[in-house]
């Protein structure tokens, strides 16, 4: 170890005794030091002695699941006596083909964090704020969850079950069981995931044009161009082991061009890196368009053609649209005459900043390797306030070359066979149906939010919106919150706000392993396990012509005192509930059965085991047998530890795209029809809707893919810089922040530095500041501020300023805060990111957000 990283676990040690006591300090039963209770330690090792293997001791390897980002990837498991010591790829897996990633790998700290929380605890502070201290003291899960089932029933007895609220982070999908299941019987409409400040504008463009609202997954082995918009598979996308296992190849074999203002990981090895202004990504998407119309690049097979063969694409000049014959798309000529026909290379380098022969080239190169050409549309272009327009322009390009559902390029999902878990209806009473009526707490469907997800009007989430329907108890107040694995305080924009909505909540429970942000405010905190290695439960991704489904499973022994989020916490809660009288929510997890032997669960271990069976048992049991791998029973599978799909049957979609007309639509009847009935539900037209959401498009140019400048916060004479956030390659779900190692590879990530958080400038710009490498900066926007270290980088673009998020926290643990509860550890970029959205998705906007200026300190 150098002597940087000693002096540095040094100083942590000396603040960890410094920070603040109370949270850490005696409990009422015993005097002894509360971190026994948390695992707040000393130690700064991954490993806790508990459970401790003799060195000559062998073990074996067990199935699992890594969920530390969402690629969500099979692993395996090696187990000395009760302690995992190894991971590595599932090989059994066609998703990520045996691979894996640095996250992985980072589970092992966390698991044995010994700044877990190992009991549950109850806040003895009744006020709530930053600056007040919880209090916390230990308690048993019987006193928890009785108090919890106590609050329930208050709101039952008073007609007020809509004010409870669940607020879901990272799940797997055991999730309906806690965030659906519960949330219905109990008898409220707020079951609130996170999606939103994840990506739901990524699936806009998809849905407006080709009927799919999910990821897509990309046939990289096939492909001879790929086109990536703000996405980075090297570091911090989907099936990121899958990618890199294979990207060797893809450089060698295909053109890979990056459009995004910083050098990403795949930026670095790309042919062509694009580094466009932020909010710009629509105009270069046209402009590539543009060119493909005009030198006749577009794929006849899936497009069409001119019907004498005469391209009249021209620049500038209407196309009569009787003069051309589609075949699997909508609406072509229309795109061109509305949109397209003006935006050539040359505007675009006006828009983007970047050369006029680059747009050109890369257009072209392009346009000839369709139909094996991605356009790879990540959440850079789209996660912006008018970002669902940017992400139909970046993807129009795949329908546009034909690589819609086609070998080399992007694909839907593979059918998988999955059971969804008994309904609740029969399980509501009166009063639950009538809470259930109530409006969402996140106020989605209104004038102003029409969260149009799969064409339907309110139906998307607005999750960093839901904090201020609390703050301003609009449409209701809520009395009781649920949080679990998740810490909206820090990972939302204007993350303040969710303080101050929190403090605002009468009682508050968190379900985590660590004790966050959002568990300063909480008064239950519920001690969680861990999902590779502690609990029961499956998921489901995308990668290599597969899907998979992959298991988790108990592993370990468990050292705390933890239970399973999704399965045995409802079910433990689902007693208390009945002993206070209200029975349905047991009797609905009794229906749960085993289906080998048809057994009712009897207690939370077997609802959880026999909930995971009844969900797969399609996969598992061959009389259910319905394609993919086929097991001998449950054994079998749960040793393989994962299922896989069918090859992907390319071109199937073809025609049969579930959009308005059935095909690959440029003029977007779908985006069309969902608007109007938005207008509708509101009296209003659609011009007025698009107005109050903040985008400039009127007319027809509403239902198609267009250009539209940026709405960034901050005046530019006051705030000259563009803040770009970006995600690293250690981040596991922002949860990586205590582990050490995280630190440690930091530097992994373009531009970054080992233990420090730094902001990269790019030498132009930091010489007018009189910045150098090293100097402590803040950096300060609109509506919020940090401080930081600078980083002088040619890989960022001049007039802009990057940031890696996951640093910042104020609570975590010792190493992810200088002072637990009191003193961050780097700066939070959300901090500075403004609570906007993109109204049409209900994505939470983290790109071309926010000007910013800097300043030495």
């Amino acid at each position: 170890m150098n002597t940087h990283k000693k002096a540095m676990i040094s100083k942590m040690i000396s603040d960890l005794k410094m920070s603040r006591r109370h949270f850490l300090k005696t409990s009422a039963a015993g005097g002894a030091v509360l971190a026994a209770g948390m695992g707040l330690k000393t130690e700064l090792t991954a490993l806790a002695t508990a459970g401790e293997a003799s060195p000559d001791e062998k073990g074996t390897w067990h199935a699992g699941t890594c969920q530390g980002c969402t690629s969500w990837c099979a692993k395996q498991v090696y187990v000395v006596g009760d302690r995992a010591v190894k991971i590595r790829g599932n090989p059994h897996s066609k998703v990520c083909v045996g691979a894996s990633c640095v996250r992985a790998h980072m589970a092992l700290q966390q698991v044995y964090d010994p700044d877990r929380i190992k009991t549950p605890m109850k806040r003895t502070n009744p006020k709530k704020g930053r600056h007040e201290d919880p209090r916390f003291v230990p308690i048993s899960w019987d006193e928890a969850l009785g108090t919890l089932a106590d609050k329930i029933m208050e709101l039952r007895d008073n007609n007020e079950t809509h004010k409870y609220m669940l607020m879901r982070g990272r799940y797997t999908y055991m999730r309906d069981i806690l965030y659906d299941r519960m949330t219905k019987i109990i008898g409220s409409p707020n079951n609130i995931s996170h999606s939103a400040i994840c990506a739901e504008a990524e699936k806009f463009g998809p849905y407006y044009t080709e009927g799919y609202w999910s990821y897509r997954q990309y046939d990289v082995k096939h492909a001879r161009y790929v086109l990536i918009w703000g996405a980075d598979p090297l570091a911090a996308n989907r099936q990121v082991p899958f990618y890199t296992s294979v990207w060797g190849d893809v450089v060698g074999r295909a053109q890979v061009a990056v459009v995004e203002p910083r050098l990403s990981a795949t930026a670095a090895k790309a042919d062509e890196w694009l580094p466009a202004k932020p909010g710009q990504d629509s105009a270069l998407a046209l402009a590539i368009a543009h060119v493909i119309l005009t030198h006749g690049l577009w794929s006849k097979e899936f497009v069409g053609d001119f019907k004498d063969g005469t391209n009249r694409f021209i620049p500038g000049q209407t196309v009569d649209e009787t003069t051309f014959d589609e075949k699997y798309t909508h609406g072509v000529v229309s795109w061109w005459n509305l949109e397209v026909k003006e935006r050539t290379p040359e505007w675009a380098a006006s828009k983007t900043g970047l050369p006029v022969e680059q747009i050109k080239r890369v257009a072209a190169d392009f346009g000839k390797a369709a139909p094996r050409a991605i356009s790879w549309v990540g959440g850079g272009p789209c996660m912006q306030v008018r970002g669902g327009y940017s992400s139909m322009a970046c993807h129009a390009l795949n329908g546009l070359v034909g690589s819609c559902d086609n070998e080399g390029g992007t694909l839907a999902s593979n059918k998988e066979y999955t059971t969804k878990f008994p309904k609740p209806d029969a399980f509501m009473d009166e009063i639950a149906k009538k809470g259930k009526k109530h409006e969402k707490i996140d106020q989605r469907g209104r004038l102003e939010f029409p969260a149009l997800k799969e064409g339907k009007p309110g139906s998307a989430v607005l999750t960093n919106n839901a904090a201020d329907g609390i703050l301003n108890e609009d449409p209701y107040e809520i009395k009781v919150a649920l949080g679990y694995m998740n810490n909206f305080t820090f990972s939302c924009t204007q993350p303040e706000r969710w303080e101050r909505a929190l403090a605002k909540i009468p009682f508050v429970v968190h379900l985590t392993t660590n004790a966050s942000e959002f568990s300063w405010f909480s008064d239950l905190l519920l001690p969680n396990t861990h999902h590779l290695f502690e609990k029961y439960g499956y998921v489901k991704s995308i990668a290599n012509g597969y899907r998979h489904v992959t298991l988790m499973q108990p592993v370990i022994k468990r050292i705390g005192d933890y239970k399973a989020d999704e399965t045995e916490v409802p079910w433990l809660l689902a007693e208390k509930l009945a002993e206070r009288g209200f029975s349905n929510l047991l009797n609905h997890y009794k229906t749960y059965k085993d289906p080998e032997t048809g057994k009712e669960p009897e207690n939370a271990m077997e609802f959880s085991l026999f909930a995971l069976k009844y969900a797969t048992q399609s996969l598992w049991d061959p009389a259910k047998y319905k394609g993919g791998d086929k097991f001998n029973g449950w054994e079998a599978f749960l040793s393989t530890g994962v299922w896989n799909s069918d090859p992907y049957p390319y071109r199937k979609r073809w025609g049969k795209m579930k959009t308005a007309t059935g095909k690959f639509e440029f003029f977007s009847a779908t985006l069309k029809k969902a608007l109007e009935k938005h207008a509708t539900n509101h009296n209003t037209t659609v011009d007025a809707v698009l107005e109050v959401c903040r985008y400039e498009a009127r007319g027809d140019h509403a239902f198609i893919p267009h250009h539209e400048d940026p709405y960034t916060a901050g005046d530019e004479a006051a705030y000259p810089f563009v803040f770009v956030d970006h995600k690293s390659r250690l981040n596991r779900e922002g949860r990586s922040a205590n582990c050490t190692w995280y630190y440690d590879f930091k530097d992994l990530d373009p531009g970054d530095e080992a233990w420090d958080d730094v902001a990269k400038l790019n030498p132009v710009d930091a010489k007018k500041l009189g910045i150098q490498s090293g100097d402590a900066i803040r950096i300060t926007s609109p509506t919020g501020k940090i401080e930081c270290t600078a980083k002088l980088w040619e890989g960022i673009r001049p007039g802009t300023v990057a940031k890696c998020y996951g640093q910042g926290h104020w609570a975590y643990g010792r190493v992810a805060s200088k002072s637990f509860g009191k003193t961050p550890r780097g700066g939070n970029n959300n901090d500075l990111i403004p609570a906007e959205y993109d109204r049409l998705s209900g994505s939470t906007v983290r790109h071309a957000g926010t000007r910013v200026k800097i300043e030495r300190i």
